[in-house]
């Protein structure tokens, strides 16, 4: 089993097949659906650890398999297999740095699904149009993924979106994409410029994490304003002729949820509570690690100065990420999904700042 973890801990593979072989044991036994709701969220955790642990065990047998091969071809003093031997290593090593980005997603809703929130920033009509690029972007990633994707709230705008939330779905969607929060910069050429000039507009994403009956976010009523209003639509059938909208304001914070996608008020209730929680437990771990600016990109205006990222369509074409200085000049593949790249870069990175900052804090 590969142990240089030079992001995360070394695997341990007996814990995981422990713990595989305990689920698949209460998961045969008689009655094991009679609780559908207990039953769903145990294979859930299953599916979870088969996912993490067997491609390594799949890969460890194959480095076995490879480090024989080697050796025989050592005695035999046989040159012809190098370029073979080659090809596998090189194979196995893109898998186990595929497989190693999950080692670094160990906290502990970074295997939950997520909320998405783009909002508008400096730059009017053009910063509403970006926004609505930017959402996109994300959609198209989590599809290339197979991650499912529900809208449940927009507030649209001449050009684009003033902000919108959607929810995100999939194994470690959170984990995936919690280091995308912040400022996202455009620069093009205007196409509401009659002029043709350049333009520079803002949008920020903000993530958090889908939260499970296992986290407790306890929220009292007497804090919680509740308002109802109609959906908004696109006119015809689409027009809601009732309040089915729901708005919760959670007044100690200021933290606002809504929901509006669903014509039953009951579901945009629960949507929105959903939405809330997420929200008030990230608000809460952000106060508890406020020492290490961990989250402060999350706060900063939406203007100058505060961008993460930064998209370049004119005078040439360059996508870059100011915090692990990784870029790319394929602008259009980012923009229809393609930001793996950057999403593993900033999980390296974090990961390698947040051990840095214990090291230092231990010495």
């Amino acid at each position: 089993m590969p142990k240089s973890r030079q992001y995360g801990g070394v695997f341990e593979d007996a814990h995981f097949a422990g713990r595989i072989a305990e689920l698949e044991a209460q998961s045969g036994e008689a009655g094991f659906w009679n609780d559908a709701a207990g039953a769903e969220k145990l294979m859930g955790e299953l599916k979870a650890l088969r996912s993490r642990y067997e491609p390594w065990k799949v890969l460890a047998g194959e480095i076995e398999d490879l480090t024989v091969l080697l050796e025989l071809a050592a005695e035999a003093d046989d040159e012809s297999q190098c370029e073979e031997i080659e090809q596998i290593l090189r194979n196995l090593e893109e898998r186990f740095e595929k497989q190693n980005i999950y080692e670094l997603m160990g906290g502990e809703v970074d295997k939950n699904g997520c909320f998405l929130t783009i909002h508008s920033g400096a730059g009017g009509t053009e910063a509403c149009d970006w926004s609505q690029m930017l959402y996109r972007m994300y959609i198209r990633w989590a599809e290339r993924r197979g991650f499912s994707v529900e809208e449940v709230d927009r507030l649209e705008a001449e050009g684009g979106i003033k902000s919108a939330t959607c929810k995100i779905e999939g194994d470690y969607a959170y984990g995936y994409l919690k280091g995308e929060s912040g400022v996202h910069r455009l620069v093009r050429i205007s196409p509401f410029d009659a002029n043709a000039r350049r333009h520079t507009s803002f949008a920020s994403a903000y993530i958090f994490p889908v939260i499970d009956d296992s986290i407790e976010v306890d929220i009292r009523p007497e804090d919680l304003r509740v308002d109802t209003y109609r959906s908004g639509g696109a006119g015809g059938q689409h027009v809601n002729k009732t309040d089915s909208a729901v708005r919760f304001t959670h007044l100690p914070t200021g933290i606002v949820a809504a929901c509006q996608n669903e014509r039953s008020q009951i579901k945009n209730r629960s949507i929105a509570m959903s939405m809330l929680k997420a929200r008030l437990y990230e608000y809460y771990r952000q106060e508890k690690e406020k020492e290490n600016e961990k989250f402060a990109q999350e706060k900063k205006d939406i203007s100058w100065g505060n961008q993460i990222r930064s998209y370049v369509f004119q005078p040439y074409t360059m996508v870059k990420d100011y915090r692990t200085k990784t870029e790319t000049g394929n602008i259009q593949a980012v923009m229809d999904g393609d930001i793996d790249h950057f999403i593993e870069e900033y999980l390296r990175f974090a990961w390698k700042a947040s051990n840095s900052v214990g090291t230092e804090g231990g010495r």
